[in-house]
């Protein structure tokens, strides 16, 4: 539900208070920006981040889960922990960040001091399972660790976290015996009947290992794992708690006889026995998606010696050093916001790939990488906008690798297409368009090699002329996806287009002309579901006839768009907003149906049924990626003024300090990143172009150190409320007329620089020929 993200006083006191004003002042000083970070931010309401431990795009996320309900009453849970909840089930190794769709959750453990119970009880009901409560008053959330005492056992956990490892320590209350309870039934898709089986054995060296396939997002997802321990198991148990467990109308065998060590099933539960410990528990666990022999590997490979402190230490370093490159000024909760919003950007897509090089591929087979390490976890229909555009910008490097992973899926997919929706290498085919061709382009077209381009080309044909795929068949035919054939056709053929363009932008640069010819051509199909007579896009039937009846407000699964409305999605031209221009009618027609737009008057609970749509401002929702680059479409019109305007209403009311302060998913770090652009004064409406619409910066300077050693900075002065709009802007001294930016313009370094007014300049980016390049020629 929308919610006010103003900064309230109470609330920009709780960051100032968990984030000392000294240990501010040395982070700006030093470059340690992990200190900046509140990683409670997004962590209620409908943020879906978790709190725990990781490393920047690492394979482990080491974190608390509150509650894994069962999947139809899972969406708040999709990060499996919520802010308001009163108690803490265990901690599990996998979780996404800021996703709009629940799994993983792999690994669950839970320190007992005293008493055991296998079942994770009624929250509502104290020591009825293992679970325990808590008070937020003793967590502690730092990037890669993560603290908080378990209050029903006194128990005080520590968590950190390396690229393959999860690091674990318990303080355990003196005089009571210590326990590790492992559970293999939790999957934050559905705590139970998902799990199709699992194994579970102690080694002989003590080392625990076991694997689970999960029937969840991905079907027959493989997990295995390796745990040790540095203290000496006094006994321990391992139980299969299939007595209720009903699959498929199967119900299984009942309680199993408990077994010291091995144990197969489908509810597979071990507790480890310490006695009464004198010093804390350590306990290391490693990941594979591919073996135990893996996993084995993994831990024996990154997770070396028993030294906690150490891999707390390397997991803030590392921190450090994906955020060193932006320094930004700005109040402490300005900082506070903006690092935490560079920190989420950070955490995935995840390392998927064994320290042999090893991945599971979409086919549910082994594959090797070589030369590059192997990343899943892409949201595409989110990531494509900003976060991967961001990090294009900020570590081109890693971008690199990220390309070959897509080329690798595509070429382990049994339809030879790139990813659409993937985690852990296999896909799940959620949400729509081709976006992966969107985000190779951009980094082909903005300069980032370490790739084969002509792989990848083949790689982006092949994906978007698979026929069976979106009823590409019929968009191929028809220059159109019809909606009696597929549902959410008239999204889907915006969509298509732009990534058609995308895959034109590529092939032009690379000389390709014949494949440039064939998806220009294709770009333009947009036209097709164009209704003049409405002044929105709609979806055609086979016939060419839209589909009636027609209500602009009508948003839901089966309707013309994805996640959105008439009103959210007619907007949705990235590649040639000119021709939107003037298919709208000229900049003024376009400027008044945006002014209405915002403007409306509109009752949140039209989208009661639709969970994504947050963040209303009028018809334009915030909280979820079709809305995200429309505030910036005033530049392509004449009416930058209107752009800085409505950034600020976005940014004052869709972002704030303090566990709700983010109004929607955070969609593996989209949400975020189009806050650091926001922040910093542009942003790539149009991935694949090296143009960035010039909005209005929201900090009073901002330094980005860039992979060749130059430095960009943004200045901008008066920075406050009293002066919200852009008056005058100069690129390295000079007079800067244009309201975009070039990729090249920050990749020389310099000085851009914004002189803030109270007014609106209605003068400054008014010329064509000041606007952001688009395909189509202006029409007044």
């Amino acid at each position: 539900m929308p919610m006010n993200r103003r900064c309230l006083l109470f609330s920009c006191l709780a960051v100032l208070m968990t984030t000392p004003l000294g240990a501010m002042a040395a982070a700006q000083a030093g470059g340690q920006h992990a200190a900046e970070v509140d990683p409670r931010i997004g962590t209620g309401g409908d943020g879906h981040l978790f709190p725990g431990a990781t490393v920047p795009f690492g394979m482990i996320q080491l974190s608390p889960d509150t509650a894994m309900p069962d999947f139809k009453h899972a969406y708040k849970w999709a990060a499996g922990y919520q802010y308001n909840d009163p108690t803490i089930m265990g901690f599990s190794h996998t979780h996404f960040s800021g996703s709009g769709h629940s799994d993983l959750g792999d690994v669950l453990v839970m320190p007992i001091a005293g008493d055991v119970k296998l079942d994770p009880g009624d929250e509502k009901v104290p020591g009825s399972g293992y679970r325990s409560r808590f008070d937020h008053a003793t967590e502690v959330e730092q990037p890669g660790y993560y603290a908080v005492t378990l209050a029903d056992y006194g128990v005080r956990a520590e968590l950190t976290a390396s690229q393959r490892v999860g690091w674990h320590r318990y303080t355990f209350p003196v005089g009571k015996p210590a326990h590790l309870l492992l559970d293999l039934r939790p999957s934050i898709y559905d705590y139970q009947g998902k799990v199709l089986w699992s194994n579970l054995q102690v080694q002989a060296d003590g080392t625990i290992t076991g694997c689970r396939t999960t029937r969840g997002w991905a079907p027959g997802r493989e997990l295995c794992f390796a745990m040790r321990f540095n203290q000496p198991m006094t006994s321990r148990e391992l139980y299969n708690r299939e007595t209720d467990l009903v699959y498929k109308g199967f119900k299984g065998p009942g309680n199993q006889q408990e077994d010291a060590n091995a144990q197969n099933g489908r509810a597979l539960v071990g507790v480890f026995d310490f006695g009464e410990l004198k010093q804390p528990l350590l306990v290391k666990v490693a990941i594979s998606p591919v073996s135990e022999a893996n996993a084995i590997a993994n831990l024996d490979q990154d997770g070396q010696g028993w030294n906690f402190d150490a891999h707390r230490t390397d997991a803030t370093a590392a921190w450090n050093k994906a955020l060193a490159p932006i320094d930004a000024d700005g109040t402490p909760v300005q900082r506070t916001q903006f690092y935490t919003a560079l920190y989420h950007s950070m955490i995935a897509p995840n390392l998927a790939m064994d320290v042999n090089g090893e991945f599971r591929g979409p086919d549910h087979q082994v594959h090797k990488a070589s030369g590059f390490d192997f990343y899943s976890s892409w949201s595409m229909w989110d990531v494509y906008r900003a976060q991967q555009p961001l990090l294009i910008l900020l570590h081109p490097d890693r971008t690199a690798d990220f390309v070959r992973s897509l080329i690798a899926s595509q070429q382990a997919s049994p339809f030879g297409m790139l990813p659409v929706w993937a985690y852990q290498g296999l896909e799940t085919w959620c949400m729509t368009g081709y976006h992966a061709v969107a985000i190779i382009a951009d980094a082909y077209i903005k300069g980032v090699r370490g790739f084969d381009a002509d792989k990848a080309m083949k790689a982006m044909v092949s994906t978007a002329t698979y026929g069976n795929y979106g009823d590409l068949a019929d968009y191929m035919k028809l220059g159109y996806v019809p909606i009696d054939k597929e549902v959410e056709g008239g999204s889907k053929t915006q969509e298509y287009a732009y990534d058609d363009w995308a895959i034109a932008q590529m092939a032009k640069a690379m000389g390709k002309n014949d494949i440039y010819a064939t998806f220009e051509k294709r770009s333009t199909n947009w036209r097709n579901v164009w209704d003049p007579k409405t002044g929105f896009m709609r979806a055609k039937l086979s016939n060419g006839q839209f589909r009636e009846p027609f209500d602009p407000a009508s948003a839901g699964y089966g309707d013309d768009y994805t996640e959105a409305n008439a009103w959210q999605y007619s907007w949705y031209v990235p590649q040639d907003v000119a021709g939107l221009i003037t298919a709208f009618g000229g900049d003024k027609a376009f400027t008044d149906k945006l002014d209405q737009m915002f403007d409306a008057k509109v009752d949140p609970a039209i989208f009661k049924d639709v969970e994504d749509i947050t963040g209303l401002i009028g018809w334009y929702a915030h909280g979820n990626e079709p809305s995200h680059h429309i505030a910036y479409l005033y530049d392509y019109a004449g009416e930058p003024w209107k752009t800085q305007q409505r950034l600020k209403q976005v940014m004052d009311n869709e972002y704030g300090p303090g566990p709700a302060g983010l109004i929607g998913n955070d969609d593996l770090g989209q949400m975020s990143a189009w806050y650091i652009f926001t922040a910093l004064g542009f942003y790539p409406v149009t991935p694949a172009s090296t143009e960035y619409a010039i909005g209005r910066p929201f900090l009073p300077r901002a330094a980005i150190h860039l992979s060749n050693g130059h430095t960009f900075t943004i200045t901008a002065s008066p920075m406050d409320d009293a002066h919200p709009y852009v008056g005058a802007v100069t690129l390295n001294g000079k007079p800067l007329d244009r309201v975009y930016l070039r990729h090249a313009d920050i990749l020389a370094g310099g000085e851009l620089h914004f002189t803030m007014q109270a007014e609106p300049n209605k003068t400054w980016g008014t010329a064509i020929s000041a606007r952001p390049t688009a395909m189509s020629p202006y029409t007044k």
